[in-house]
């Protein structure tokens, strides 16, 4: 059976960048199952499986534009240090925000001056080429 619309997929990966570094992996642990064609995964690596079978492996470079997108300058603020919580007024330090529509999202403080933070509202892996290496385990 091949991947396609609709089909259960479970695999294994190990993500890496440019420079090497692994991100994440689930070799050796639970695998990754999904549902073909419900954007459970990232556009580029869910579009590489399409057509792939139980047993394949692939290695597959997926840019930032079908990843986590590319860096926005919408996402990289300042606001007023009064406005950070005290624990988060250092560079490096996460925090959680509300969104125009209500949502979540995750911040990183990338500096703090005398009275403005620079926040950075991207996803930690936008603009990165994400290499990963995969196993298909299954196709139901």
């Amino acid at each position: 059976m091949i991947i396609s619309e609709g089909k259960t997929v479970a695999i294994t990966y190990t993500l890496t960048l440019d420079n090497g570094e692994t991100v994440d992996t689930n070799v050796g642990a639970e695998p990754l199952t999904y549902t073909q064609g419900e954007e459970q995964l990232i556009f580029g690596l869910e579009q590489a499986l399409i057509g792939k079978k139980a047993g394949d492996t692939l290695k597959v470079i997926v840019p930032p534009e079908d990843g986590y997108g590319v860096i926005s300058e919408e996402a990289l603020i300042e606001v007023p240090l009064e406005h950070l919580p005290e624990e988060a007024r250092q560079p490096g330090a996460m925090l959680t925000a509300v969104g125009p529509e209500g949502q979540e999202l995750q911040g990183l403080v990338t500096d703090i001056g005398e009275t403005i933070a620079k926040l950075d509202f991207n996803h930690p892996l936008a603009g990165e080429m994400l290499h990963f290496d995969v196993l298909i385990l299954s196709v139901e």
